[in-house]
């Protein structure tokens, strides 16, 4: 399975099949065609020490995946790896930078004020009419 540039041995990859809930009529009751892919990121060799990490920090240890959308055990076989790669793909993403602080603007103050200002003397022509 590729990831990113990354090969993961079928072997790594444990899969376990069994019944569905969902469409398929009389064959629901009759083919395994759930599955549940695992791959445990912490005994695999196609990933660094680096990549381990970030892994077991994001997403945990045994990455487990389940696809049971289809009515074929094949292409929920196939919907399951892709799910994987891209669980991994983005656990592996690096972070995104940091948010960089601004201070708002002179005139987006001023306008902000002003309308605070204009609030307040609606509110303040809502009192209670006195006759003098």
């Amino acid at each position: 399975m590729r990831v990113a540039g990354l090969v993961i041995p079928a072997g790594e990859l444990v899969e376990r099949f069994s019944r569905s809930s969902g469409p398929g009529g009389q064959s629901v009751n009759t083919t395994d065609s759930r599955v549940e892919l695992e791959l445990d990121v912490l005994t695999s060799s196609a990933l660094t020490e680096q990549q381990r990490a970030r892994l077991v920090g994001r997403i945990g240890s045994p990455v487990v995946v389940v696809a049971s959308e289809h009515r074929s055990q094949h292409r929920n076989r196939v919907a399951a790896r892709e799910r994987l790669a891209e669980r991994i793909r983005t656990a592996l993403a690096p972070p995104p930078p940091p948010r960089r602080p601004t201070k708002p603007t002179r005139g987006s103050q001023r306008r902000r004020l002003d309308a605070k200002k204009q609030r307040g003397q609606t509110k303040a022509l809502r009192g209670r009419v006195t006759d003098g």
